[in-house]
């Protein structure tokens, strides 16, 4: 029988430190004085005692890593476990909002996803402002320490090809994820340091700017205000567009060029390919744009920068509501947003590198189909694409076009329209934030949703920032007989 105390260690000293981050936005209460910083008190000491008896009682099973079966259940249950925490400020606060709409907003922190049940943002207590801020921030990190560690390991979705990075840890999963996390962190705590400065340079408050740098630098896309980033326009735009696009980048790419190696960054082809697609991308609606409305170039420039950037690194900032641009800019933010970003990033969706793989095993098969007695191999950045990372990625593209259409009926069940179901389903297992149409679109949230479809959405968000297949596994016979 598999032992699941190192599991519940790791999730219980997650869970403690979940808590002790809900001491800041108690401070930020005091500060305002509002007489709300009672709830992250209390949200603290619950989330706090949990987290620390859950620890302590599974510290005697500890030992110097953890076995592949307990990786996965480790790697699903830390998203399922710190929502359930995650929302209950968010059920004793201002908002009062029910478990499944506060366990919807806690996933979608910390899942970066950005979708959100909440309204009159711009009211509510700095506290929750801030709190929605550091789920995602949280989560941004979290995130790229699972894709660089965790996911190669359990040969998830092509993430295998990654194992070859220098970051071997087969068989010391936990120790070897200590060392990698830290070089990541002050990577990624330097970045928001210096996405604060910028924002606060161009005019946020300072708090605007904390909030929105962690917003930015996870790829999370929630804001302080309904209007999401429509309150910052100009410069700001640029900023956060840029910001938004280094954090799609690998960020192992970061650690490599900060120890010496300086071509790391633009030696990698999935930076360059991703670096590519958004410049035709902006050219293609900043054409668009000033050919069909009244647009300035640089405005119609701008709003394509940082909308499509937007949408492709899953952030889900909205400037505009770019529902009004007409059919073709709708469907073009659709099928970008199952693009995705680099892998080993805080971007989402499909990524990049899956994109490459599967277009050179095309091109492999079209050039074997020419030449019949030819030896072609597929290669992916001058390595040779072995067999099991190709069906690795096969079986990715499957189960997510089957997961999004099972789920996309699902919705429709519920009593949602087409496009509602559809771009619903996408936004969720693409952990990218916005839909489309007037409910969920870039101008409406999700707040209006029936229960039901909250629940699964907020499955789908799981399911899709998790990669798919590493939530799928548990749910094998195989699995539990290991």
């Amino acid at each position: 029988m598999m032992d699941l105390r190192p599991v519940g260690y790791v999730i219980g000293l997650l869970v403690a430190i979940l808590g002790a981050t809900m001491l800041l936005p108690m401070l930020a209460d005091l500060i305002e004085g509002r007489g709300e910083w009672h709830v992250f008190f209390e949200s603290a000491v619950i989330t706090l005692l949990t987290g620390t008896v859950l620890a302590i009682s599974c510290s005697n099973g500890v030992g110097e890593g953890l076995t592949i079966r307990q990786t996965f259940l480790l790697t699903s249950g830390v998203w399922v476990a710190l929502p359930v925490f995650g929302s209950i400020p968010f059920i004793f606060g201002e908002t009062e909002l029910r478990f499944v709409d506060a366990y919807f907003e806690a996933m979608s922190g910390l899942t970066t996803t950005g979708s959100t049940v909440i309204s009159g943002l711009d009211s509510l207590p700095r506290g929750l402002l801030l709190w929605r801020g550091i789920l995602q921030w949280l989560g941004g990190i979290g995130i790229i320490v699972v894709a660089m560690v965790f996911l190669p390991e359990l040969r998830v979705g092509g993430m295998q090809i990654f194992r070859s990075e220098g970051f071997e840890t087969m068989g010391k999963i936990l120790p070897r994820a200590q060392e990698i996390a830290g070089q990541i962190s002050m990577i990624y705590v330097f970045l928001t340091f210096v996405c604060v400065l910028v924002y606060a340079g161009l005019g946020m408050s300072f708090f605007d700017a904390l909030v929105h740098a962690f917003t930015t630098v996870s790829t999370g896309g929630f804001s302080n205000y309904d209007a999401s980033f429509g309150t910052f326009s100009g410069p700001a735009e640029y900023a956060a567009s840029i910001f938004m696009i280094l954090a799609a980048l690998p960020f192992v790419r970061y650690v490599q060029f900060a120890n010496g190696n300086t071509n790391s960054l633009w030696q990698d082809s999935q930076i360059r390919a991703f670096l590519a697609t958004i410049v035709v991308l902006v050219v293609i609606m900043s054409v668009f744009l000033t050919s069909v409305f009244p647009h300035h170039w640089e405005q119609a420039f701008r709003e394509s920068l940082f909308n499509i950037t937007s949408i492709i690194s899953g952030t889900g900032y909205a400037s505009v509501d770019y529902m009004g641009w007409g059919s073709f800019p709708i469907m073009l933010f659709f099928l970008i947003g199952l693009i995705g970003g680099c892998a080993g990033s805080t971007a989402c969706s499909i990524k990049v590198f899956r994109y490459q793989l599967l277009f050179a095993s095309i091109k492999t098969q079209i050039r074997r189909i020419r030449s019949p007695h030819g030896v072609f191999l597929p290669q992916y950045d001058g390595r040779t694409i072995g067999p099991d990372v190709l069906t690795s990625v096969m079986s990715f593209f499957m189960f997510f076009a089957l997961s999004m259409g099972i789920l996309s009926w699902a919705l429709a069940l519920t009593g949602l329209d087409f496009i509602t179901s559809v771009s619903g389903a996408a936004t969720a297992l693409a952990n990218v934030g916005p839909g489309l149409g007037d409910q969920i679109g870039p101008a409406g949230n999700f707040a209006n949703l029936n229960d039901t479809a909250k629940w699964l959405l907020t499955i789908g968000m799981l399911v899709g920032r998790l990669e798919l297949l590493a939530v799928y596994a548990i749910f094998t016979v195989q699995f539990w007989r290991g």
